[in-house]
């Protein structure tokens, strides 16, 4: 090979080389030493060590404010109504929202992925992972209506989304006829009202079962499964919800009549069928 051409072949290739993709992981729990921080830990280490580049937000380190108030919205003032719809898309749009706001909201646009790492505390999100939700998806920044329209096509899209759970109840529970209902619909409200239809592609979400006494073999089993979920991280195929714009929608937001969904109701109606 021509030895002035080597460098030039070099650049070439790593122009080629796919970049490193780019991971945030917000974690939500009041213990350092919980299962949920000992897996957030895990998750770090092994998407780290596969190439990739991690930020976190621990909202209990971080002492995150939960609550939606008009501190929020510095162009607000207090002789007004504070109608938070429009506040928060006032602000958003003039670049004035909290610095606390602002600064997770870059690390969502920074990402390639989302990962909530958290326990489910009366079947949802802990407070402030919800406190967090509210205030960081700000209309103007997760939805709006200068923005695409929700539902596949959000502002948001492009990126993959997992949610990470622990639950203290057995796995059966969370069956098609366990007491709980299922986990997919359970999580429904975060999978397809928070993820989806901000554009964000959700897999299948990723639960340990049985969480509050975890030997350690089933803690190893555990970090091993979650190790199999985060190398499919951007190869695992979504959940395939339909899209608002896909043509089975009407204009009531109500799916078609003609809409075939055989053996289907509740929230499954809402999925593709898998091919």
């Amino acid at each position: 090979m021509n030895e002035a051409t080597a460098p030039s072949r070099q650049r070439a290739a790593q122009r080629h080389q796919p970049r490193p993709k780019r991971i945030l992981v917000v974690c939500a729990h009041p213990e350092p030493r919980s299962l949920t921080a000992a897996l957030t830990a895990f998750a770090v280490e092994h998407l780290r060590a596969a190439g990739h580049e991690v930020r976190v937000s621990d909202l209990y380190a971080m002492k995150w404010k939960a609550t939606v108030d008009a501190d929020d919205f510095p162009g607000h003032t207090a002789d007004r109504r504070l109608r938070v719809a429009a506040a928060s898309e006032q602000d958003t749009l003039a670049g004035r929202l909290a610095p606390d706001i602002t600064a997770e909201q870059e690390k969502l646009l920074w990402s390639d992925a989302v990962i909530l790492q958290f326990p489910m505390w009366w079947f949802s999100a802990p407070a402030i992972l919800k406190g967090w939700i509210d205030r960081v998806f700000t209309n103007g920044f997760g939805y709006g209506p200068a923005l695409p329209p929700p539902y596949g096509d959000g502002a948001l899209t492009g990126r993959r989304a997992l949610l990470s759970v622990t639950a203290g109840a057995r796995e059966s529970a969370f069956s098609d006829r366990g007491i709980h209902g299922r986990l997919s619909d359970v999580l429904h409200p975060l999978q397809h009202g928070l993820f989806w239809f901000t554009g964000m592609a959700p897999l299948e979400p990723f639960a340990v079962y049985d969480a509050n006494e975890l030997p350690a073999e089933r803690f190893a089993a555990a970090r091993e499964a979650y190790g199999r979920r985060l190398d499919g991280l951007f190869t695992d195929e979504p959940v395939p919800f339909r899209p608002l714009a896909g043509g089975d929608y009407g204009r009531d937001m109500r799916l078609l009549p003609d809409v075939e969904a055989p053996g289907t109701n509740g929230l499954d109606l809402h999925v593709r069928p898998r091919r």
